[in-house]
């Protein structure tokens, strides 16, 4: 009998967690739905259509910042990870550990702030390239800490092998440890990207917004989170349906982004368990 109520315990748990994710996707889908049409994805935000348009430049922008919070975010996390995986003992290490976590914390505002002074101030204009910058502070302490992790469950005895045929331990983590933890590092850097897709408040001191599709990194591009932060303060309908219909999108790609992560995660897990 205590076993059965600590299992109903568990299971009730269980669904507390998941009520508030079920809530606010049904909300979303409910309110977005009816919005989401292919002209959504194709056409630009026009106020004077029947639907107020579409989101072309919004998802192409959100594209783009990924894109350059990738170059950013996972080419620092990825090397700080193989250093503090294959190098870091001592105090230094210690002290990178600490800083990262720190940063993982960091609010999102002060990396906007941050890529603000360093990019936009001395450019004098908001742009594609400082909000990519912003989004990767965001992005490389998380993969940092997640690759640290991936490459510490690859066995010993792999390196002890290469190293002991004579091979540089350099090559031994290109040729060897890298392929085996291929599939956690993917994990590593989809968590991330899923982490810094949602943004806004950084974008708001560096991207800034534009109604076009961008063509020059040094200039105003939109995104997601920015168009549905505008939309959904408009006076006017259409404006707002464009808003929930943005937020659908933002959720879908989001739960894509941790779903392709999962099944990452666990072919990396099988692969470990079958070595």
């Amino acid at each position: 009998m205590t076993n059965t109520i600590m299992r109903a315990l568990c299971a009730l748990c269980c669904l507390i967690v998941l009520a508030p994710l079920a809530a606010v996707l049904f909300y979303v889908v409910s309110q977005g739905a009816s919005s989401l049409t292919p002209s959504l994805l194709t056409r630009l935000p026009d106020p004077t259509a029947a639907h107020g348009g579409g989101l072309l430049n919004a998802i192409t922008g959100t594209l783009v910042l990924l894109l350059l919070a990738c170059l950013v975010g996972v080419s620092i996390g990825l090397m700080t990870g193989i250093y503090l995986a294959e190098y870091g003992r001592g105090r230094f290490a210690w002290l990178v550990r600490f800083l990262t976590d720190v940063l993982a914390g960091l609010p999102s505002i002060v990396a906007g702030l941050v890529a603000y002074g360093l990019i936009v101030v001395v450019t004098g204009n908001f742009s594609a390239l400082s909000g990519g910058v912003a989004l990767g502070l965001l992005m490389f302490p998380i993969v940092t800490r997640t690759i640290e992790g991936v490459l510490l469950l690859v066995p010993s005895d792999v390196r002890e092998a290469g190293l002991a045929l004579g091979v540089r331990r350099w090559r031994v983590i290109v040729s060897v440890v890298l392929p085996m933890a291929a599939s956690g590092i993917a994990t590593a850097i989809i968590l991330g990207i899923a982490r810094v897709a949602g943004e806004t408040a950084p974008l708001l001191f560096t991207a800034f917004g534009s109604p076009g599709t961008p063509n020059s990194l040094l200039q105003p591009v939109s995104a997601l989170p920015l168009a549905i932060f505008v939309d959904s303060q408009a006076p006017d309908q259409q404006s707002r349906a464009l808003a929930w219909a943005g937020a659908l999108v933002l959720v879908a790609l989001v739960l894509l982004l941790n779903l392709t992560a999962r099944l990452l995660a666990a072919r990396f897990g099988g692969q470990r368990s079958r070595g």
